[in-house]
């Protein structure tokens, strides 16, 4: 059975860092683009990183450029999420998901979602 497991979100003080991580079960992660979005309360959902199975391209949204960062560990099936410079608007539930595809979507549409882990940023 498919399954996607986030862990590593927490309680953090502005500016600091931390770094999430994904497991995937019963599929090979580096074969598909890997997605990690968030969800703030009150809010839709948000997609802020994607990173393309095989070539590894990766891709941003503009409110987590240069502060996040996408990356795998294919030999563990696990992909991360490094986020540093934090901010009080980061405070969200994070999930990680999968495409059945390489190709990061243009429209972040995904089909294969863990259960979310919390990230709060304050002080």
């Amino acid at each position: 059975q498919v399954q996607i497991q986030e862990s590593g979100g927490g309680l953090v003080q502005p500016g600091e860092s931390l770094k999430l991580s994904c497991v995937g079960s019963s599929f090979v992660m580096a074969s598909f683009a890997i997605g990690w979005f968030r969800q703030a309360p009150g809010k839709g959902r948000e997609g802020v990183a994607c990173s393309s199975g095989r070539d590894g391209v990766t891709g941003y949204a503009d409110s987590v450029k240069g502060r996040f960062t996408i990356s795998r560990d294919n030999a563990n099936n696990t992909a991360y999420l490094q986020m540093d410079s934090l901010k009080p608007e980061d405070t969200a539930v994070y999930y990680c998901a999968t495409k059945w595809s390489p190709r990061c979507p243009s429209n972040w549409m995904f089909d294969q979602w863990g259960q979310g882990t919390q990230v709060t940023v304050s002080s």
